[in-house]
């Protein structure tokens, strides 16, 4: 019952990162927010895995992050060169 709650309160969060990630104004902003977005995937992913006590959803979570640090790191270089410090 509590993750299902917990589910549901990390699809909000993730819900009101999207709305950064559409309105903005900055490329910095939105590489924020989808940083909250993949850290909400991650947490409904764990509390889903904790419900069901399947670990098949654990390598999931580990692609994710991952993918998202290097996301993360790649934008950061992008932002940093566009601006003229490289």
């Amino acid at each position: 019952m509590i993750a299902w709650l917990s589910i549901g309160l990390f699809f909000m969060s993730g819900a009101c990162a999207i709305v950064r990630i559409l309105r903005g104004p900055h490329l910095a902003d939105r590489v924020a927010a989808l940083d909250v977005v993949l850290m909400a995937l991650m947490g409904a992913i764990v509390a889903l895995a904790a419900e069901t006590g399947d670990t098949s959803f654990l390598n999931l979570l580990i692609v994710i992050a991952i993918v998202g640090f290097t996301a993360t790191v790649a934008a950061s270089q992008f932002i940093d060169r566009e601006r003229g410090r490289a």
